[in-house]
Parts: structure tokens; sequence; C-alpha cells
């Protein structure tokens, strides 16, 4: 069968940005079975796999690719599942062109094939026509507690489960999914999706325990204490950075975090909501990654009249997807690029002007920037210039700088020890804390990062433990 050498890849359906920015479904509506088809056609099957080598839990991609060009769409999914935990929300938020489509030798004369397309339409497909259900496999008298449940918790959790072990899982807020709930918005990942594959591992075994904060409710000696043998901690980098500027602590600035987590998870967007957010005005947020994208893509839907991104440094230096910042743009998202915030701006009124932290926003204080030399990651570094400075009209600021792994864990648990930046110290290989028996992985130790790597860090971890523990 002769290979489709068309340079472009199968364009994505989606939504009208005029419609989707308005409503929180789905922006992309994924490829019909004719156009997975045609897409998979472009893969030239390589020997050397090289994609495979971009991919943190190496999908067998030109297997499963091989798989959709027959149209045994089943069977591409089950290649896909040899690795993969989260074959649905993968081929949603990945980046997958800094990853297994980077290395694709289609991109070398036009765009690499479509791998993370055409593996959502292969899960979608599966979760369509699938029937059966998982089957608990028989226990092996193991007993191991996962700490979250983000993507490296779950895919943690499914690949110790199918190994028969007796795994729960605890989470603290009162849905499970982590990141996958909290962080990503609708019209990106449904819901729906996670809480399926929530309920697939459950069907394997898995006891999820929410509202469980490890290091309050209970510690991680303690879990040692009720017989859990070995602990995997995937608790994720849940604790937001700000600039300290004058004025953050003002009314109407949040972190992306509690704006995101406010929305997605507590349903903010509700007319009677039980947890409120700054709804409609003119909304800043500072940041240029993912979480940036998310939180002002959210923002327009929940009503505001503007919304702009302000990041430090050019377009070229943005570290968000550029699907995800194209899609932004379409929406009417204002990209403020070599900007920075020096000021939130406030006014109190007569009876709160003793406590700023009732005051509330009315601008905010932006200068010009302009890019010099490299920094130590190789990117130009960002430098104020002298006199640029001006008052973005703005109330409300949400500030997505970047978060840090909470404290909590490591301050109640002797012998486990953190960087400077706060993530638990394991070995690269294995997922080894300094803590005997216990194991982490994620955002918990890089610090925020992707779904995939965090998944890369839950199998790894995954097949550590099982080792550890038959070797006892």
């Amino acid at each position: 069968m002769a290979a489709n050498m068309r340079l472009d890849k199968n364009p994505m359906p989606s939504q009208d940005p005029k419609v989707r920015a308005h409503n929180f479904m789905e922006v992309t509506t994924g490829y019909t079975e004719a156009m997975a088809i045609d897409e998979a056609m472009r893969c030239l099957n390589c020997k050397n796999m090289p994609c495979v080598k971009g991919c943190p839990v190496n999908i067998h991609i030109p297997e499963f690719i091989s798989k959709i060009k027959e149209g045994d769409f089943e069977g591409a999914y089950q290649i896909i599942s040899l690795t993969s935990s989260l074959p649905a929300v993968c081929g949603r938020v990945c980046p997958q062109e800094t990853q297994c489509e980077s290395k694709c030798v289609r991109g070398i004369k036009g765009e690499p094939v479509g791998i993370g397309r055409l593996e959502r339409f292969v899960a979608d497909w599966h979760n369509a026509h699938d029937t059966a259900a998982a089957v608990k496999p028989e226990s092996n008298g193991h007993r191991v507690a996962v700490v979250g449940s983000g993507p490296s918790g779950l895919t943690c959790a499914g690949d110790l489960a199918k190994k028969g072990y007796e795994v729960t899982v605890f989470e603290a807020l009162h849905t499970a999914g982590g990141v996958l709930v909290y962080g990503i918005p609708e019209f990106r990942l449904p819901k729906a999706i996670v809480a399926k594959e929530v309920e697939t591992l459950k069907a394997l075994g898995v006891d999820v325990q929410t509202n469980v904060v490890i290091g309050k409710t209970l510690t991680i000696d303690e879990l040692f204490e009720e017989g859990y043998e070995a602990v995997f901690v995937g608790s994720g980098a849940g604790l937001p950075n700000f600039m300290n500027i004058p004025g953050e602590s003002l009314k109407g600035v949040y972190s992306a975090n509690e704006f995101l987590t406010r929305s997605n998870l507590m349903k903010a967007y509700l007319d009677d909501p039980v947890t409120p957010i700054s709804k409609g005005g003119k909304v800043a947020v500072v940041g240029g990654g993912n979480v940036a994208m998310d939180a002002a893509r959210t923002a327009l839907r929940l009503g505001a009249e503007k919304v702009y991104i302000v990041y430090r440094r050019s377009l070229e230096e943005l570290p968000a997807r550029k699907e995800e910042v194209e899609h932004a743009m379409e929406e009417g998202i204002e990209f403020l690029l070599l900007n920075n915030p020096v000021e939130i701006l406030g006014y109190r009124n007569e009876e709160d002007r003793r406590d700023p932290k009732n005051g509330c926003v009315v601008g905010m204080k932006c200068i010009k920037m302009e890019l010099g030399e490299p920094d130590e990651k190789g990117r130009r570094r960002p430098i104020p210039i002298e006199g640029s400075e001006y008052v973005l009209d703005v109330d409300t600021v949400v500030m997505s700088i970047g978060t840090s792994p909470n404290p909590l864990i490591k301050s109640t648990t002797e012998g486990l020890e953190v960087n400077r930046h706060g993530g638990i110290i394991v070995e690269e290989n294995t997922g080894a804390t300094t803590k005997a028996g216990v194991y982490a992985g994620g955002d918990a130790v890089t610090g925020a990062a992707t779904v995939i790597s965090a998944m890369g860090a839950g199998k790894v971890a995954a097949k550590a433990i099982d080792e550890y523990i038959q070797s006892k």
C-alpha cells in the first residue's frame, strides 16, 4: 500500500472560534475514520522508529498507525495500551510537537504525521465501541499506597494493579484525577474521559479514597504502619508561585491554580456558585505557558470583555503549545509580548482602608522589555526598558508563572530529602527516594511538567516498586 506523500497533516476539525469562545465544550471534535486512515497513510513506517524515541512512555507508534491503515482501530488501541494508561488524555494534551512528532522524518520537508491526533482518534473509537469490563487480576497479596491521583499516580496504580497488587490511591480533593480534573479545562479535556479512566482503574481493583490529605489526615509513616509495603508519591506541584510585586494581595488577583480549580472543579461558572470567581470585565493573565493559555481562555468563557496575555519575552520564547497559542489568538485573546508587570494597582474604600486585602484591582502597571543575552537555559534574558512604564486597564489579574511541590509531605516525613526547588530527590532510573520503600514521580519531583512525562515516571516507579517488594 503506497504511502500518502502529502506534505501537510489532515486539519483537525474544530468549533468556530466565535462560537467556542462562549462555551466550555471541547474545541476540537476529532478525526473521522476516513481522515484517520488518510493521515495514517502518511506514516513511512520507518525501521529505526525515531518517533518512539521521542515518547516518554515509548508507545509503539508505527505499529499502532499500521493498524489504523488496516482499519483495525481496536488493534491500534491495544498496541497503545501496552505502554500508555491514558491514551485519550495524552492524545489531547501531550506536547507531541516537541516529543514524538519532533522526531518524525515527514517533518523534515513538511508537517510530521499527526501522531497525537491519531492516538486521540483510536482512544475515542475504543471508548465509543468497547463494552467489555476490565477484569481484576488475581491478588498477589502485597499492598501499595499511591499519594495523588494525577497522571503519575494513576499510571503507577494501574501498572501495579495489573500485576496483582492491592493498590490504594489517596487523593486530597473530592474528585479523583489530579491536575487532569482541576487544572485542565473541559474545552481541552472533557472530564468524562478522566472519570472513565478512573473507573477502569477501580474495575482493576484499585481503591480510590478522596478527601485524604497525606501529611494531615495520614502520614507516610502511618501508611507503612497500616501494612502498605511501599508508597508512591505523585502529589504534583500545587503550590503557586508569585512575583512578589506590590498589589498581589488585592481582591481580584488569583493564582492560575486557584482560578482554574474554582472553574474546573468547583463549577464557579454556574449562576449561583458555591465558590465564586471574578467574571466579566478586563482580565490580565501573566505568563506564557499552557496553564496561562488555559486561564486566559477560561476567563473569556466566563464572560470577560477583554483578555490579555502578558509575557515578558517574545512569541518565539513562548513555552505554550503552538496549537493552544493559535486557538487563543483565534478566540480574540490579545498577546502583550515583551511586557512585564511591576505593580498591581487598587483602591480601598474608607471602611476597608486599614486592610489592603480588601482592596480591589483597578489596573496593572507594566514595563516594556527587550531581549538581551541568553540566560543559563539558553533563552535570551528580558531586560526592562527604562521609562516605558504604562498602566493596563484591568480589574482581574491571574498569575501563571509556575508552581512548586507542596512542602507538606516533606515536612511530615522523616528521611525524605528534597532539592532547593522543593522537588523530591529520586534515583533517575527507579524513582526511589531517600526513604526506604518510598518512591516518587511527576511534578512532585520535577516541578510543573507534562502529563506524559509524569506518566513515564509513574511507569518507572511501578516497575521498581514491583522489583523492590518481590526481592524482600
